[in-house]
């Protein structure tokens, strides 16, 4: 049986580090220039618990996991500047809700304004659906992952909304505002998990949006002005950040991951 070491992310048992004793007993791991691959990983840590969704690869090797079952860390938003790997990031996750979850019980929808970038999932029992930004289905999927929120009681299905780029997806009016709203609020605790990406150079113009958003990621960011805004003040230098690389609080730190090349 592994070892659970919960994270403080929140100061809540929100987010778990999962790994074996013998790994947790290990020294930190150091990562090579080249990223470790996604299917490498998985293959390594096939026992991982029920419910967790893999979001990435801490420094010292063991995987960061967000709980599906505790509602408590809320929506997660990913604010990094452009080309710092943000939509990749979340490939990455969608690749790994693949290969980790029945897609009965896990399923993802996905909102962007470039559904080009998304062809690759075109089949995918787990990505039931890609939708632009500028088309009605988006407007829909939303008003749908309402609905099914709302009357969500007792099912264990749990559905993701990722949503690439969160400055175009509020852009779909008043009434998918509302649901998007809703969702964000609520839908954790009815098993509709959003997990969406900002470019944080745009945040200062989001500020009543990111309010939804207590658990951030952040990438690379270079300038200080936006890293400050969008942390909320923190003093962590976030332009020394690799492409690909990731961070996020951890009690009164913070903890450096990877987003696993796909």
């Amino acid at each position: 049986m592994e070892n659970l070491r919960r994270s403080p992310l929140v100061n809540l048992d929100a987010l778990a580090i999962v790994a074996q004793e013998s790994a947790a007993q290990a020294a930190p791991r150091v990562f090579a220039p080249q990223r470790p691959g996604l299917k490498a990983i998985l293959t390594e840590r096939l026992l991982l618990p029920q419910g967790a969704l893999f979001l990435g690869l801490a420094e010292d090797g063991l995987p960061v996991l967000l709980n599906l079952e505790d509602p408590v860390p809320g929506p997660l938003l990913i604010l990094a500047d452009p080309a710092s790997g943000k939509t990749s990031f979340l490939q990455m996750i969608a690749r790994a809700l693949e290969a980790t979850h029945d897609p009965s019980l896990v399923q993802a929808g996905v909102i962007t304004p470039r559904p080009e970038e998304w062809n690759h999932f075109e089949g995918s029992a787990s990505v039931v659906g890609v939708y632009s930004v500028k088309d009605q289905a988006a407007r829909e999927l939303l008003q749908s992952l309402t609905d099914w929120a709302r009357n969500n009681r007792d099912s264990r299905q749990t559905l993701l909304l990722f949503i690439d780029d969160l400055e175009k997806a509020v852009c779909l009016g008043e009434e998918a505002g509302q649901f998007l709203r809703w969702l964000l609020l609520r839908g954790p605790s009815r098993r509709v998990w959003c997990i969406a990406t900002l470019d944080a150079n745009r945040a200062s113009g989001m500020e009543a949006w990111l309010e939804f958003f207590r658990t951030r990621l952040f990438g690379k960011i270079e300038d200080r002005q936006a890293a400050l805004f969008a942390s909320g003040g923190s003093g962590k230098a976030f332009e020394r950040l690799a492409v690909s690389q990731f961070t996020m609080r951890e009690g009164d730190g913070w903890l450096d991951f990877w987003a696993p090349s796909i």
